[in-house]
């Protein structure tokens, strides 16, 4: 597949919607519309790097919303829309992509499949750009003075949307020649695919989806949250860790070092019960397991604090767009006790993986003195997470 970046037009103010934010910064769910729409293309297999376009006022706002993702240094946006494309596009000359796909920050359903139609129908024929759209399906009229005037045929007539996909250098050489010639053609033409046919570039059509529609009023938002809550499952992840007591004062539990006559043995600081939780979440998304990212084997690891693993597992599960439910630890010991240490630990948790302490349970129980923890000789851990993520289409 050729160097693809895609970028997000997010410098509007939808004025339109109206609220306290501006509309691509207020929540569907669990996040912003902006994040929903930036984790669907910085996931997307075909998508090298992500460049987004935005307000110059927005910056706090953006760098809240954005933390965590992996994303090219935003640019500010223009007094127009085809202003914040170029600029974005420019944005990217210092290492140009072979195809750009843009897509409307305000557009936070669209699916992986129609990121790649719009892109794979550029890869991999001539043409110079492909637009996702939808045919009209209503009867159409045309209205004059508050009358219906006429009936219009809807016979070819597809209604655009975005991402629109391009081969960088000529949409670019599009761009600069309509901002030459001033505010009033770039207002005229309001989108991407306008810019492309102005310039004589050839645009193919393929299919979108209607739940790509983009949110302008209250309306939309509204539907939008309704959609994304029909289509979000619960998923349960488990893991399981032990770790042998060897030369030590104290021994790090929950991310909590407590007192003890032994520590624990482990390549880091052998935090059995961040590594099992660790587990837990990535089992939840299907991630793989702790050794995948933090292999033993490796010394940069050596001594390192468990919360990094946990808090990448934690990463994992949000770049899914998954929203952590509630965890629940049981630590298998004869000592040390647990009880005095639950809420510090509980604490601990709930704010390494940034969700509140109610929903992190901590639990110990004994073996009644029968196996290896039984005979003092380790720590055993079993741990369980409950994640919510969006219904694979």
């Amino acid at each position: 597949m050729p160097r693809t970046v895609a970028l997000i037009v997010a410098a509007g103010r939808g004025h339109r919607l109206g609220g306290p934010l501006p509309k691509q910064y207020q929540a569907i769910g669990a996040r912003s519309v902006l994040r929903q729409t930036l984790e669907q293309f910085s996931g997307h297999p075909a998508v090298e790097a992500v460049q987004v376009v935005i307000a110059a006022s927005d910056r706090v706002l953006y760098d809240a919303q954005t933390a965590g993702l992996v994303l090219r240094r935003a640019c500010i946006g223009g007094a127009t829309r085809q202003r914040s494309v170029l600029n974005g596009l420019e944005a990217l000359t210092d290492e140009p992509p072979e195809i750009v796909t843009i897509h409307d920050a305000a557009r936070p359903l669209v699916s992986a499949d129609v990121i790649s139609r719009t892109i794979e129908a550029v890869a991999t024929s001539g043409i110079a750009g492909a637009v996702a759209g939808v045919p009209v399906a209503d009867t159409l009229k045309r209205v004059e003075g508050g009358r219906v005037a006429a009936t219009v045929d809807r016979q070819g007539l597809w209604r655009a949307q975005t991402p629109q996909s391009f081969r960088f250098a000529p949409l670019l050489a599009a761009h600069r020649a309509v901002a030459a010639l001033g505010d009033s053609e770039e207002t005229a033409l309001t989108d991407d695919v306008a810019v492309a046919e102005r310039a004589g570039l050839e645009i193919a059509m393929v299919e979108g989806e209607e739940r790509n529609f983009k949110i302008t009023t209250e309306d939309d938002l509204a539907r939008a949250r309704r959609e994304l809550a029909l289509r979000r499952e619960t998923r349960m992840g488990t893991g399981f860790d032990v770790h042998a007591f060897g030369p030590g004062t104290a021994v790090t539990l929950c991310g909590v070092e407590i007192p003890h006559t032994q520590g624990l043995v482990g390549h880091s600081d052998a935090d059995v019960a961040l590594h099992a939780l660790t587990d837990a979440l990535l089992g939840a998304v299907a991630a793989g397991d702790i050794g995948q990212y933090f292999p033993p084997s490796d010394p940069q690891w050596r001594g390192a604090a468990s919360e990094r693993f946990l808090r990448h597992a934690a990463e994992m599960v949000e770049r899914q767009g998954g929203r952590i439910v509630n965890v629940d630890v049981t630590l298998i010991c004869e000592a040390p006790r647990v009880g005095p240490h639950r809420d510090r630990m509980r604490a601990r948790v709930a704010e390494i993986l940034g969700i509140a302490a109610g929903r992190v349970g901590i639990k110990a129980t004994t073996t009644e003195k029968l196996g290896f923890t039984g005979r003092g000789e380790g720590i055993a851990v079993q741990a369980a997470a409950t994640v919510e993520v969006p219904v694979e289409d």
